[in-house]
C-alpha cells in the first residue's frame, strides 16, 4: 500500500484543512456571528463572504504548564535601579486600581478574534440544516445526477470487488471442461484393459492411464481467467422539478422598512433555492390593486402605489401554475409577504381562493406578515388563521434580525421518520 501526501500550498499559503477544522470545532460560535452579520447587511451584499468576530473566551483551550512552585531567585542582567526587597509601583492605567490616563478600561475585556469567511463558507453556515419541505418527486425530469448500480461481473477489477463464489464456479467449470476428454479416454482404456489378455499390452495401457491421470492432476485449481469482479456503472438518476412563487405587496401601505424586510426574506429564499436545487424555477409576482409578473430586478427595486387587492396576486399565481406548471409535472411552492392591510371582502375572498384553488396545487405555501407591531392583527392574517392545512404556514416579522429565524423555521430540515 502506498500513501500519497499532498503538501502543495493553498491560496495565500493558508491551509484549507486547518480552516475546515477550525470551522468544525467552533461552528456554533461562527454560526452565531454569521447570523448577527446577516442582520446588518444589505440585500446586495447578502451572498458575499466577510469577517466574523468571535470572542476570545469562546476559543480559549486549556493548557498544561509548569507553575512557579518553591522559592526561586533570579538575577537579571542590567539592573541598575532596584535591590532585593524593593516594592515596585503599579503601572498606571491598568487594572482596577489604576487612576492614570492609560487606555486600559480595567474591565479585563479581551480583543475579539476576527475570522474571514469565503463566500462558500458563509453560504454553507448561513443555510446549514435547511431543506425545502415536502419535496416529493412528482415528475422525473431532466437528468442531472447519477448513481452507481450493479451491472454483473467483469474479468478485471480491484481485490475489494472480487466475487469468490462466482470465481470458484468458473474454476469448477473450467476444470470439468478441460478434464472431460481425458476422463473419457481413461474410461475407454480401462474397458480395453479388462478385455486384454496380453500382460505386456495391459502394462502399456496402465502406463497410458497413469499419464492421463497426471495430466488431470496438473489442471490448476484456480486460474486468472476464473476471477470475476463485481461491476458497477453510473446510471442516470432523474431529479424532481419545483417552482417557487414569490408574491409581494407593494401598495402604499407598505413602507420602505416593510419592503426592506420583504426583500430580505425573498433574497434569502432565492439564495437558498438556487443553492439547494438545480431544477427550481422562481416566479416573481407583485401586486397592489392589480397583480403582474415581473423579473427579479423589477420585483426588488421598482416602486408602485395604490390599494391592496391580495386576490389578484393569488389569481395570477393560479393562472401561471395551471398554464405553465401543471401539478402533475411540477412541485409548486408559494411564499407571500404583505403587511396584511386589506379592505372590504378581499381578505375573506383571498382566504377562500387560497384554500380552495391554490393549496390543492401546492406542496407548501408560506405567508409572511410584516406588521407595524407584533400585537397587531391584520384583516388578512385574521382570515388566513382559519386555514387548516399542513401545506400552509403563517409567520410574522417585525425586524431585520427576525427574517433569518423565520426562514429557518419555515424551511428547517424535517426529522427523518
Amino acid at each position: 500500500m502506498s500513501i500519497v501526501i499532498d503538501r502543495r500550498l493553498n491560496d495565500r499559503n493558508k491551509s484549507a484543512v486547518n480552516r475546515a477544522r477550525f470551522i468544525r470545532r467552533y461552528k456554533e460560535q461562527i454560526q452565531r456571528a454569521v447570523g448577527d452579520l446577516a442582520a446588518k447587511r444589505g440585500i446586495t451584499d447578502m451572498e458575499q463572504g466577510g469577517d466574523v468576530s468571535i470572542p476570545s473566551r469562546d476559543i480559549r483551550e486549556p493548557t498544561i504548564h509548569h507553575g512557579p512552585g518553591g522559592d526561586q531567585e533570579y538575577v537579571h542582567p542590567g539592573n541598575h535601579s532596584f535591590n532585593a526587597g524593593d516594592r515596585l509601583p503599579r503601572p498606571q492605567g491598568q487594572g482596577s486600581g489604576g487612576g492614570g490616563s492609560g487606555e486600559g478600561d480595567g474591565s479585563g475585556s479581551e480583543d475579539n478574534f476576527i475570522f474571514t469567511l469565503s463566500r462558500e463558507e458563509f453560504m454553507n453556515l448561513f443555510f446549514d440544516d435547511l431543506e425545502l419541505p415536502h419535496l416529493v418527486r412528482n415528475f422525473l425530469g431532466e437528468v442531472r445526477d447519477f448513481k452507481m448500480q450493479r451491472a454483473g461481473y467483469t474479468p478485471s477489477g480491484v481485490p475489494a470487488n472480487l466475487s469468490v463464489p462466482r470465481s470458484l464456479r468458473n474454476a469448477t467449470a473450467r476444470r470439468i471442461a478441460l478434464s472431460a476428454p481425458l476422463r473419457r479416454q481413461i474410461a475407454e482404456l480401462e474397458a480395453q484393459e479388462e478385455r486384454e489378455d496380453d500382460l505386456v499390452r495391459r502394462a502399456e495401457i496402465e502406463e497410458q492411464i497413469a499419464l492421463l491421470r497426471g495430466r488431470i492432476d496438473r489442471v490448476p485449481f484456480l486460474d486468472d481467467i476464473d476471477l470475476r469482479f463485481r461491476h458497477r456503472v453510473k446510471v442516470p438518476q432523474p431529479i424532481s422539478r419545483a417552482v417557487m412563487f414569490c408574491l409581494m405587496d407593494v401598495s402604499a401601505s407598505m413602507t420602505e422598512d416593510k419592503k426592506d424586510l420583504a426583500k430580505r426574506f425573498f433574497t434569502l429564499l432565492y439564495l437558498f433555492l438556487s443553492r439547494k436545487y438545480e431544477k427550481v424555477e422562481v416566479v416573481f409576482i407583485r401586486h397592489t390593486d392589480n397583480a403582474e409578473e415581473v423579473d427579479e430586478q423589477r420585483f426588488f427595486h421598482d416602486t408602485q402605489s395604490g390599494g391592496t387587492v391580495v386576490q389578484s396576486a393569488l389569481r395570477l399565481m393560479h393562472e401561471i401554475a395551471v398554464e405553465r406548471y401543471p401539478s402533475q409535472a411540477w412541485n409548486i411552492y408559494g411564499a407571500q409577504v404583505s403587511d396584511g392591510d386589506a379592505f372590504g371582502a378581499d381578505p375573506e375572498k383571498s382566504r377562500a381562493w387560497l384554500a380552495e384553488q391554490l393549496l390543492p396545487l401546492c406542496r407548501y405555501y408560506a405567508y409572511i406578515e410584516v406588521p407595524d407591531d407584533e400585537d397587531h392583527t391584520s384583516p388578512l392574517s385574521y382570515a388566513y388563521a382559519r386555514i387548516e392545512s399542513p401545506r400552509f404556514a403563517m409567520k410574522s416579522v417585525t425586524s431585520r434580525a427576525g427574517v433569518y429565524p423565520v426562514l429557518r423555521d419555515l424551511f428547517k430540515r424535517e426529522a427523518a421518520v
